[in-house]
């Protein structure tokens, strides 16, 4: 059983920044992608960011040169590090581990940005 859990959500204003966590426990075999989501109130959930095993990132074009998605292999834990910040990227951030036996979410946490 994977469990992921992240952490690093605020309250900021615009053009700060924040760095998102997301710690992964249990027995993590055959990663296929690291990702971050995000779900805005009455919103779709969207594809924020990617990483694969071989460091290839995907970036969504509103956050491309802002956001950056990085992992630590030693702590097992998942980052996102959001500069210039926009109240349009307020939404609660989930991180997704998708691995041979299946995918995996986080339960959420909340970014909200202040004009």
């Amino acid at each position: 059983q994977v469990r992921l859990a992240e952490s690093g959500g605020d309250l900021v204003q615009a053009g700060g920044s924040l760095r998102l966590s997301c710690a992964a426990r249990g027995i993590i075999r055959g990663v296929r992608v690291l990702a971050w989501y995000r779900q805005a109130p009455g919103e779709q959930r969207e594809l924020v960011a990617t990483l694969t095993m071989d460091g290839r990132t995907n970036y969504e074009d509103s956050v491309k040169g802002r956001f950056t998605i990085s992992k630590d292999n030693i702590k097992n834990t998942l980052y996102l590090q959001m500069n210039s910040l926009k109240p349009e990227d307020t939404a609660v951030y989930y991180c997704n581990v998708v691995l041979i036996d299946g995918s995996y979410w986080g339960q959420g946490t909340q970014v909200t940005v202040s004009t």
